[in-house]
This record gives structure tokens, C-alpha cells and sequence, in this order.
């Protein structure tokens, strides 16, 4: 089979390339499955540079999140079926033709689910989701996030608008403002906007903001921290711009705030199996009716990892970008 390899850590679009490997075969309680498509996503780039929490052995395969078809069972796998669609978001090194996982962690695809927006139900629809079922929020509540446009940032906003609660973005650039209106998300203030916080002020009508979420890092995350009430929580989710987060002191302290982190995949390894399972039911009906939108901005084969790596950086890129062999 084929598969994408890097042999050392580096820019994704210079390391990674495709090489013939041996058909894996699935063991007890595993599965093999059929790749059909995989998005990209900053956590898989980020690996493959070495940079992120997770480091692999070297030569190592890539991607993390697969939509495909059940290929072989393994033995005493009697739960899914050979030719089943099922999707995965926690198995390493799925930019391959096949490989093989636990088949306890594939989750099945329900008929009338585009594979489009299958192939992204878990990284990212998942992660927003358990991101708002962490933070303890009643409807009417109101949260603010920066990266608004981005995946994460959309999903939040569409779902959080689904379970009621008042969700407002930040972005950095005015265009972003008009490119989530276009996919009916309001309540976006770009912040290259002097006047942003007065903005801010006419939107909420003055109400606590109790939870802010922070993808970017840098002074955007004490932005983010200056906008909410005392006792109020930011939680860090990502750091696009920066490592390092940029708050003031005073802000901390006299707001009480707490400050914590959110990692979406230890969140669902340790999430109970009741829980996991009612929200992929509740993500399942959003894209289903249209509440939530999961775009694909491009389509690449392996052979065009360095145009899909290149694509994925792409400022302003509306929707995913997708790998298949």
C-alpha cells in the first residue's frame, strides 16, 4: 500500500512524501480499515515538524483523523461489519491507503452523512462540542472567542447558538467579519477596529461575559481575559500566534479569573462512553439539518502533499483541506 512518510521532523511540505509499505494486518479487537478521505489539521502539521505534545519514532507515517470502510475484522470483532463507513480521530499515521486501529474507537457513519462532512466529524466538530459541554454554561450565557473563523471558532458558534447560549467572536481582519456572516454567524467584531470594545458593549447591552476561549495566544488571549466578568474562566484551547500568553496581572486578580487549559483529545479518552456517545448524537443531528456547516475548501491525492500542506496555511481558507490516496 501507499502511504505518506517522513523520515525526519520538518516542514510537512519538504519531509513528507509517499512510499509503498506492507499491508498491515489487524489483530484482536482491531480492525482494517479503507481510507476514503482525512482533513488536515494544524495538530498533524505540527507533528510531523515535531513541535507538538505528541513525538513519533522516526521514520513515521502522519494524519490523524480518516473517514473510511471496514476492510478485514479482526478476531472478536463482531460489532461492525466489512464494508461499514465508520470515522476515527484518534489514530496515528491514517494518511495511508489502509491501516489498522481498535475497533472499539471507530465510530459508525449514518447513512446521509456526505463523506465530505464525515471525514471532519471528529477533531474538530468534536473537540468544539466537548469544549462547551466542559464549561458549564445555562442558556442565555455569554461567551466570547478569538479565531472566531476558524473551524473550531465557526463550530463553536453554531453550536453554541444551538443550545442557546450567546456566543461572541473576535476576529483579526474585517474580511472575517463578512466571511462568517456569509455562513449566518453574527456577533463577530474584528478587532483591527479600534473602537472593537465599544462594538463589544452594544452587542452584549453590558451583560457578564463568564467564559472566553483562546486560540491564538499572545495579547490576544489577554483581550480575550479583559472582556469578561468577574469570576469569569478563559480557557486556553490554542496557540496560533503564540506560545505564550500575553495577560495582564490586574485583570487576574481583581476579576478572580481562573485560567485553564483544554486538550480535546484527552478530554474524549477520558470522557464516559454515555456522554461521548450523546454528543456524537447531537453533532449528528446539527449537519444532518444544516445548524452546523463543515466546508471543504479543497480536495489533494498523497502525490500532492506539498499543495495540501500549502492550501491548509492559506489565510482566510474557508472550510477544510482534504487528503485521499
Amino acid at each position: 500500500m501507499k502511504a505518506l512518510i517522513h523520515h525526519e521532523f520538518g516542514d510537512p511540505a519538504q519531509v513528507l512524501a509517499t512510499e509503498e509499505r506492507p499491508l498491515p494486518e489487524p489483530g484482536p479487537g482491531e480492525v482494517r480499515v479503507r481510507l476514503l478521505l482525512s482533513p488536515i489539521h494544524n495538530h498533524d502539521l505540527w507533528t510531523v515538524r515535531g513541535t507538538y505534545g505528541f513525538k513519533p519514532e522516526l521514520p513515521a507515517q502522519a494524519g490523524t483523523e480518516a473517514l473510511g470502510v471496514v476492510d478485514a475484522l479482526g478476531e472478536g470483532v463482531d460489532q461492525l461489519t466489512v464494508g461499514q463507513r465508520v470515522v476515527t480521530g484518534g489514530t496515528f499515521g491514517v494518511w495511508s491507503e489502509y491501516f489498522v486501529t481498535r475497533a472499539a474507537g471507530l465510530i459508525p457513519v449514518p447513512d446521509g452523512l456526505p463523506d465530505e462532512s464525515a471525514a471532519q466529524l471528529v477533531s474538530m466538530p468534536f473537540s468544539a462540542i466537548s469544549l462547551l459541554e466542559s464549561l458549564d454554561l445555562s442558556e442565555g450565557d455569554w461567551l466570547i472567542q478569538n479565531a472566531a473563523n476558524g473551524a473550531v471558532g465557526r463550530m463553536v458558534a453554531q453550536l453554541g447558538a444551538a443550545r442557546g447560549l450567546n456566543v461572541v467572536g473576535l476576529v483579526r481582519r474585517s474580511a472575517g467579519v463578512d466571511e462568517l456572516r456569509a455562513q449566518g454567524i453574527d456577533r463577530v467584531i474584528a478587532t483591527d477596529d479600534d473602537g472593537w470594545r465599544d462594538r463589544l458593549a452594544e452587542i452584549t447591552g453590558g451583560a457578564p461575559i463568564r467564559v472566553g476561549v483562546d486560540s491564538v495566544g499572545g495579547s490576544s488571549a489577554g483581550d480575550v481575559l479583559s472582556t469578561l466578568a468577574e469570576n469569569g474562566t478563559l480557557v486556553v484551547f490554542g496557540a496560533m500566534a503564540s506560545p505564550t500568553l500575553e495577560l495582564a496581572s490586574g485583570d487576574i486578580i481583581f476579576k478572580q479569573a481562573t485560567v485553564k487549559g483544554f486538550w480535546g483529545s484527552v478530554v474524549s479518552r477520558e470522557m464516559p462512553a454515555d456522554i461521548r456517545g450523546r454528543l456524537f448524537q447531537e453533532l449528528f443531528a446539527h449537519i444532518l439539518d444544516g445548524t452546523l456547516t463543515l466546508p471543504v475548501a479543497s480536495i489533494h491525492s498523497f502525490d500532492e502533499i506539498a499543495s495540501a500542506v500549502a492550501a491548509s496555511g492559506e489565510a482566510g481558507r474557508v472550510g477544510k483541506v482534504l487528503l485521499r490516496p
